[in-house]
């Protein structure tokens, strides 16, 4: 079974999830916007929405948060919020 990466990230106050797809255009990945909140989507939320995409965590997998910067290389830029989660199809088939 393989598996996909499912990401949350925020610009401009914005949370945006989304299921990463290999030898798909960005464009047709799947995505959710939580809309603007102070708060980060809960982890029950994210899951509502990958079950909406029809995936779900992979068995011990847990959100892993990493930072960047928005402009590379430069520690002076603003920072952006990521997190990523391991994936599977809800039925086991291919999305």
């Amino acid at each position: 079974m393989r598996g996909h990466t499912a990401q949350i990230s925020n610009r401009g106050g914005r949370w945006r999830l989304y299921l990463v797809l290999m030898d798909v255009l960005v464009s047709q990945w799947p995505e959710h916007d939580f809309g603007p909140t102070p708060t980060v989507p809960t982890a029950a939320e994210r899951s509502r929405v990958l079950d909406m995409f029809g995936f779900v965590a992979i068995d011990g997998a847990e959100w892993e948060w990493t930072e960047d910067n928005e402009t590379y290389g430069d520690d002076t830029s603003p920072v952006l919020l990521l997190a990523s989660i391991r994936v599977r199809s809800r039925d086991g088939g291919q999305p």
